[in-house]
């Protein structure tokens, strides 16, 4: 059995080194400890009990690591709350999760919060008149972390806790440390997304188990974002596609003067990376882009280092956690090359919360799961995203997927971004539409882009028509947001 990796063990033995920094606030080992602590001490005092649910709602702030860190040393689920949510969306998250307890920052209680859920302010003074409790009985908790909704609403993602005298390294750490290689104290790591979604929280706890230094930005700008990787000699960092064309798209002298000889990891995932745009960033900052595949249900993970990605352009590499299958409409596994379900097993299944009928959806006859994914390997086993399941056309019985017509219309002249999505036809039951962004300074021809798609798509395949917009509507984490796209061609 290996040794065990957490924040206790870096706080006793060096806790004047600091562990995270966010902005001009930071905290010592030991200082986020003695916070972690504290606010055990707030929850246990609150009748809390082991299995019990509580959230928190207070964006890129130290704190958020602390009550991460809180929740597994008193064996509670915490779920993290979006900051950018509407009222309604905060009301219904709150509620679905059962929290009995919602940690906020300073400031009035939220007006969004449902009857009978307890706000908590983390405010400097309550804090300070909180004794940190020693270390005693400490059962694990467990993040639970809700999907993006990029289709439908939210869904809260559910696994049993370990049991009560389990002791080692957290799991939400564990995998990760090793998978990319963020354990030691010479771990410096820029965390660029908000800490409400799964990926950049359990990345930024998995640093201070590992005993590095996190530096969270309060919100991501491309400019500052670089000046990061030079002033603080950061080694590890994490983005999103979008934030690669944000990047790119910084005056050209800009991104020549980078000097960041540390920077040995960037780690990307959350949304498909454009083979283009990878190798883009390959060439700019050299071989260090690492991408994963995986997401919020914890059921697999595959993983492609930049040289990986040269050979296997559009790949998102090979399976490093979990068993990966394609299966067909029927669960039969397909053979390397046949398009289908991406499934994996080998790992502990989860389950949707409060909603059985949709882990089922997303359960094989087998016991394998999905992400929802469609695609196929090839004979070396690297998988290739074709599209969404849940965005999948059907136009006149034919099964079309976006991502193929996406990736057609962003090799046309004058095409930035772009985005396909099903359009209610009386006569097919639904056609493609096409939301494109133009590039900067550049001409972008309706009619030239029409005659690209017409040569190089089928009939059916050919967007029905052309939406030219700003931007395309992302998460945070630089999903597309399908279904806002749907409602504003279905409004228009």
């Amino acid at each position: 059995m290996g040794e065990t990796l957490d924040l206790r063990r870096h706080a006793a033995a060096e806790p004047l080194r600091r562990a995270v920094v966010c902005g001009s606030e930071s905290l010592t080992y030991g200082e986020l400890d003695a916070l972690a602590n504290r606010i055990v001490a707030l929850l246990r005092g609150s009748g809390l009990r082991r299995g019990d649910h509580i959230a928190m709602h207070l964006g890129n702030r130290p704190e958020a690591l602390a009550i991460g860190w809180a929740a597994w040393r008193t064996g509670l689920y915490l779920t993290p709350l979006p900051s950018t949510a509407s009222a309604s969306e905060l009301r219904y998250l709150a509620g679905d999760c059962d929290a009995k307890l919602v940690l906020v920052g300073e400031g009035p209680v939220p007006d969004w919060l449902p009857a009978g859920i307890t706000p908590l302010s983390l405010n400097p003074a309550l804090l300070a008149g909180v004794s940190p409790l020693p270390a005693d009985d400490e059962p694990p908790g467990a993040l639970m972390m809700y999907t993006s909704g990029t289709t439908g609403a939210p869904k809260g993602v559910f696994r049993p806790l370990l049991p009560a005298d389990w002791r080692g390294t957290p799991p939400f750490a564990a995998d990760l440390i090793t998978l990319f290689g963020i354990g030691g104290s010479d771990v410096r790591y820029l965390s660029t997304a908000p800490l409400y979604h799964a990926a950049p929280l359990r990345t930024a706890l998995a640093v201070t188990a590992g005993g590095g230094t996190v530096f969270v930005m309060e919100r991501f700008d491309a400019g500052t974002a670089l000046q990061l990787l030079q002033d603080e000699a950061i080694t590890h960092s994490q983005w999103v596609p979008a934030m690669f064309q944000r990047l790119l798209a910084l005056p050209a002298e800009r991104r020549a003067a980078l000097e960041a000889p540390a920077h040995r990891s960037a780690i990307h995932g959350a949304a498909p990376c454009p083979a283009p745009l990878k190798r883009a960033m390959i060439d700019w900052w050299g071989p260090i882009l690492l991408e994963y595949y995986s997401g919020s249900e914890g059921i697999g993970l595959t993983l492609i280092d930049s040289v990986e990605a040269l050979e296997h352009p559009g790949s998102v590499g090979r399976a490093h956690k979990g068993v990966l299958h394609i299966v067909d409409e029927a669960g039969a596994e397909l053979v390397p090359g046949r398009s289908g379900l991406v499934c994996f097993s080998g790992v502990s299944p989860f389950a949707y919360y409060k909603a059985p009928e949709k882990t089922e959806r997303r359960t094989t006859p087998q016991g394998w799961q999905t992400f929802g994914d469609v695609g196929h390997v090839d004979a070396d086993g690297y998988l290739y995203l074709t599209d969404r399941l849940d965005d999948m056309i059907i136009s006149g019985g034919v099964n079309i997927y976006p991502q193929e017509i996406e990736a057609v219309l962003r090799e046309a002249p004058g095409v930035w971004d772009c985005a396909v999505v099903g359009q209610a036809d009386e006569r097919f039951g639904e056609r493609p539409v096409a939301f494109v962004v133009a590039a900067r300074d550049s001409t972008l021809s309706l009619d030239a882009l029409r005659h690209h798609c017409e040569t190089r798509l089928g009939r059916s395949k050919q967007p029905a028509a052309f939406h030219v917009i700003d931007a395309l509507p992302r998460s945070a984490t630089g999903k597309l947001l399908r279904r806002l796209l749907r409602t504003q061609q279905t409004a228009s």
